[in-house]
C-alpha cells in the first residue's frame, strides 16, 4: 500500500487552485445588470424549482415580462430581491 503525505502547502496550493477556477466561471457566467435572463437562467442562478420561480411571480417578489410563452426576468431585479438592502426597488 502506497501512503503518500499531504503539507499545508499542497492544501493551500489546492485552495488557490479551486477559488481561480471558481472566479473564471463566475466572472464568465455573470451578466450585466441590463441583461434579460429566461426562466431556466433564474432557476439555475439561485437553485430554485421551476414551482419556486412561480411562486415568486404570483407572490409578487420578482417582476417578469411575458413574450409569446417566455419569461424574462431583468438582472437587476433579482439582484435587488436577494439584497432587500439595497437601493434597488
Amino acid at each position: 500500500m502506497n501512503v503518500e503525505m499531504i503539507t499545508r502547502e499542497d492544501l493551500q496550493n489546492l485552495k488557490n487552485e479551486i477559488i481561480a477556477e471558481l472566479k473564471s466561471i463566475l466572472s464568465h457566467e455573470k451578466p450585466s445588470d441590463g441583461t434579460w435572463l429566461r426562466s431556466a437562467q433564474v432557476r439555475k442562478m439561485l437553485s430554485i424549482s421551476p414551482g419556486t420561480l412561480q411562486n415568486l411571480r404570483i407572490q409578487g417578489h420578482l417582476r417578469f415580462t411575458k413574450i409569446g410563452g417566455c419569461f424574462f426576468y431583468s438582472q437587476r431585479d433579482i439582484a435587488a430581491m436577494l439584497n432587500p438592502n439595497s437601493s434597488g426597488r
